[in-house]
């Protein structure tokens, strides 16, 4: 267990450096920050002055070296267009991200699984045929077009939901959400909708290939065999061997879906870390981009050891320390 988590940590290590190496060259590449941050009246001087204070005018390099100094110590940089602590920035989104990608993530699941298993017993009824071509919608309607869809039906046409904004916000367990409030699910409906389409499409799809599958081995027959209700053999025995590949992908997608929330985010006006993101590359501001990039790292980083630790509960023949004594 202690190499296994040891392994993960230098992993994560070298990939964050790397990660930040790249997305730094990047933003130095595309533009000067000084260009949008300041005045065009601005003369020379005050723009070279600017430069120095954002410590713009060193080289590259130095420029990275300071940086990961710095991120050594804890500190990501300030923002240049906010003038505070880029992760502080980075945190105070976080919880509108994650609670957008937890409802949507749940929505996936609620229905994909029943509705997978459903199209798998039955694969050649009319229901499971419609519910695999409606998964292909999922895959295929692009998502700014399908929330623009939803804000024109359900907010402007219907007038049942509001088409932007997060919501009140209350407090769960001493955790302000606005998962907490009636206001903030009305809010939080059409976001979570159209950022799940795509993952539950994924979980119908995955669920059914798996469910066929599974459905041919010997140990289902088996069970089968003992006069065993079709319920339990379908719920107990073979959902629980097609959790190891969706529990998988699940976990990726829900990284995903936190990293990369941006178009749904920018949409529905929700403020969180996507919706920072694109503000933050419209200014060229270097730290909140860098910092954003960390914290996306590292939760992806969380989001796969949480899955492997799922991978030893759904199986007890998974062992972390496999292979590697």
């Amino acid at each position: 267990m202690l190499r296994f988590f040891a392994s993960r940590l230098f992993q994560a290590l070298i990939l964050a450096l790397v990660m930040s190496m790249i997305v730094f060259a990047g933003v130095f590449a595309i533009g000067n920050p000084v260009d949008i941050l300041v005045s065009p009246d601005c003369n020379q001087l005050c723009r070279e002055e600017a430069a120095r204070i954002l410590g713009l005018d060193l080289p590259l390099h130095r420029q990275y070296l300071h940086f990961l100094g710095q991120a050594l110590a804890g500190d990501l940089g300030r923002s240049f267009a906010f003038g505070t602590p880029a992760l502080a920035l980075i945190v105070e989104r976080m919880p509108a991200t994650l609670e957008l990608a937890i409802t949507a993530m749940t929505i996936a699941l609620a229905l994909g699984l029943p509705l997978g298993i459903w199209a798998g017993m039955r694969p050649n009824s009319l229901a499971g045929r419609g519910i695999m071509a409606g998964s292909i919608l999922g895959f295929s309607l692009p998502s700014f077009w399908v929330g623009l869809m939803l804000i024109l039906v359900f907010a402007v046409n219907l007038g049942l939901l509001p088409s932007t904004g997060r919501g009140e916000v209350g407090e769960i367990l001493g955790i302000r959400t606005s998962l907490a409030t009636a206001d903030g699910w009305a809010h939080v409906i059409l976001p979570a909708v159209n950022l799940a389409l795509f993952d539950l499409a994924l979980v119908i799809r995955l669920t059914r290939s798996s469910l066929q599958e599974a459905l041919l081995q010997d140990y289902i027959k088996f069970a089968r065999a003992k006069g065993l209700s079709e319920a339990r053999v379908i719920l107990v025995h073979a959902l629980r061997n097609i959790l190891i590949p969706l529990v998988t992908v699940v976990g990726l997608e829900f990284g995903g879906i936190i990293a990369f929330a941006v178009v749904t985010e920018s949409i529905f006006a929700w403020p969180g870390m996507g919706k920072l993101i694109v503000d933050s590359i419209g200014v060229l501001d270097r730290p909140v981009i860098v910092a954003y990039l960390m914290v996306t790292v590292f939760l992806f980083i969380v989001i796969n050891l949480v899955v492997d630790l799922l991978y030893c509960w759904i199986d007890p023949r998974v062992r972390l320390g496999a292979g590697q004594a």
